[in-house]
């Protein structure tokens, strides 16, 4: 049976104190609780900035309330998890004494909520008001009121141990996955430095590893010169994500890059490619494509490890598919067979997008649709330079900060 859940209704009734914030800090919701552990109305709260409703007490200069719970609602933001705070002294402003300010203590957790794109859209800060219990405590402290048990004592003692300790630990863990980023992009840039990239002003590559992974994913691309004025481009797709994939990447991308300068033609290249593949760990299923672009004959010639179709954009705003050279991804024969390789002519002007499946996939669709999607927008970018071009599709497809999967994207001006 199918009940409809007012969750308006359940989010007005319950008794945790509730504020919903805009990502630029607005205040664009609260509950009923929210207001009655603040001494608010809604009229007082809604559309203003967080830190304008509830600035800093001026009079205590060790106050670190704004501060902490500035740098939690950003972590919240950046990451899209939810960010649980230790105990904090966040004193408010005592409406009807302007100027004078109530002490306060609370327990906050601050929760992201992503809209239909993805992207967070909002921010739900739950705070519990401890007051009461620091209080007590500190009457317990100057000798009033019934005694504390041993028991007590140690459970308040154990309380504020952990919840200073699990600050301090999660501002360790913070700077060390800091760290580890640093490291990650460090070395996946120094894996995909192509020094005959440099020498081709006509070929732009954009690289954006999933939003949720650490900045390192395994897409590749590269850019090999040939002899006679030829050279070849190449993307490809290792599972997965984060360093181990990265590593795998790194071998599989410098084993392609070796053998297109000393196979002849992109075929050849994948088929050593693909044996290479299979001592790899981690690099089943790794799918690629390699294109030679021959300037002199007008010529694109072209192999493929199970990956998307490339796209030979022309003048004219039509398009074609380089799909007719498609084979299994990396490995997944039991035995060597020699892969396919197909060619075609263009002319000056067209322009030849090779990418990754993030570029094209989302969750529930049909690859047929995102591929559709794709030529599509193309057909409006004819006339763009390469740069210009990358970074348009990238826009009208909404990936320019990224998307779930992976991205390497490779746009040749021929």
């Amino acid at each position: 049976m199918t009940v409809e859940v007012d969750y308006r209704a359940l989010f007005a009734a319950t008794r945790s104190p509730y504020l919903v914030l805009a990502p630029d800090l607005l205040i664009v919701d609260v509950n009923e609780a929210y207001l009655r552990v603040t001494g608010r109305t809604r009229e007082e709260l809604l559309g203003r900035y967080l830190f304008d409703a509830f600035p800093g007490n001026p009079a205590d200069p060790d106050a670190d309330g704004v501060r902490n719970l500035g740098m939690s609602l950003e972590r919240a933001l950046a990451t899209g998890e939810a960010d649980t705070m230790a105990v904090q002294q966040y004193d408010i402003p005592v409406v009807e004494r302007p100027g004078v300010f109530e002490e306060r203590w609370w327990s906050s957790v601050n929760a992201p909520v992503r809209g239909p794109d993805g992207e967070v859209a909002w921010l739900i800060h739950r705070v519990e008001d401890v007051t009461a219990f620091i209080r007590s405590r500190r009457f317990h402290d100057c000798g009033e009121g019934a005694p504390r048990t041993e028991h007590e004592a140690g459970a308040e003692a154990e309380l504020f141990v952990r919840a200073r300790e699990l600050q301090r630990l999660n501002e360790e863990l913070r700077a060390a996955n800091a760290r580890e980023r640093e490291v990650a992009v460090t070395l996946q840039e120094a894996m995909l430095h192509s020094p005959d990239l440099a020498r081709h002003s006509e070929v732009a590559v954009r690289y954006l590893p999933a939003v949720d992974s650490l900045n390192v994913c395994g897409d590749w691309y590269d850019a090999v010169d040939l002899a006679d004025g030829r050279f070849s481009v190449a993307v490809g797709d290792v599972v997965g994500h984060g360093l181990e994939a990265a590593t795998v990447m790194g071998m599989l991308r410098s084993a392609l890059s070796a053998a297109s300068r000393v196979v002849a033609g992109p075929a050849g290249a994948l088929e050593v490619l693909g044996m290479y593949a299979r001592s790899v760990e981690g690099a089943l299923a790794t799918t690629a494509i390699s294109v030679l672009v021959d300037s002199r004959s007008k010529l694109l010639v072209y192999s493929s490890a199970g990956h998307p179709p490339p796209v030979l954009l022309h003048a004219d705003g039509t398009h074609e598919l380089l799909d007719h050279a498609t084979d299994p991804p990396l490995g997944a024969r039991p035995e060597h067979v020699p892969r396919p390789q197909a060619g075609t002519g263009y002319h000056a002007g067209d322009t030849l997008v090779i990418y990754t499946d993030g570029l094209i996939e989302r969750r529930g669709e049909d690859v047929d649709t995102g591929l559709d999607r794709l030529t599509a927008t193309l057909g409006d970018l004819t006339g763009l330079g390469s740069e210009r071009l990358a970074d348009e599709l990238l826009e009208r497809l909404d990936l320019a900060g990224g998307g779930r999967d992976d991205i390497a994207l490779v746009v040749v001006r021929l």
